[in-house]
């Protein structure tokens, strides 16, 4: 009897786990790169405590000395700050962080007002990579005031836009890293 109710303990426990990770959402359970990480488990905690990756219970109970709230705004997503910073010399339509969207209005140099660009870009995600944007150039050449074609290219201003925001982002992540960088102290406990 005890063996079979080891069993359904087992097979419940298993039905569980299987359930609550298959129901998580992409991306949840995120893959280290062992080439990255140390194989000493202290040291891999060192490692992300030093980079502001995990917590102790005593500072998070208040115990530690930093009581202070950390609030996560639009201006610590490196992406979205060097977009902005990218596209600082033309007007935006739209900027929108939670829906991953900047819009810029129709730009045109002082020269030639009868072609203008627009410049679209979306989130897909928030790490520093270079499919973690989509940069959509659109081209409009008018003949007459009401007379205008619009149409979507892929050329170099695309490629430049996005290599120059990726560049942005990437000194911006490595500000923020060094910044949250404390170093670790072994407490006596440990």
């Amino acid at each position: 009897m005890s063996k079979l109710l080891k069993n359904k303990n087992f097979i419940l426990f298993f039905l569980i786990f299987f359930t609550l990770s298959s129901c998580a959402k992409e991306g949840f359970f995120k893959t280290g790169d062992a080439r990255k990480n140390p194989p000493d488990p202290r040291e891999r905690v060192k490692k992300n405590l030093e980079e502001g990756k995990g917590f102790r219970l005593s500072n998070s109970m208040g115990l530690g000395g930093n009581k202070g709230t950390n609030f996560e705004f639009a201006s610590s997503n490196g992406l979205w700050r060097a977009s902005l910073d990218v596209l600082d010399f033309m007007p935006l339509t739209s900027a929108n962080y939670s829906g991953g969207v900047i819009i810029t209005d129709w730009y045109s140099e002082q020269g030639n007002p009868d072609e203008s660009i627009k410049i679209t870009i979306r989130f897909l995600s928030n790490e520093v990579r270079s499919d973690a944007i989509n940069v959509d150039i659109f081209y409009k050449k008018c003949v007459a005031v009401n007379n205008c074609k619009i149409n979507k290219q892929d050329g170099q201003l695309k490629k430049e836009i996005t290599k120059q925001i990726l560049a942005k982002a990437a000194v911006y992540q490595k500000q923020v890293k060094d910044k949250n960088f404390k170093p670790y102290r072994m407490s006596s406990d440990d």
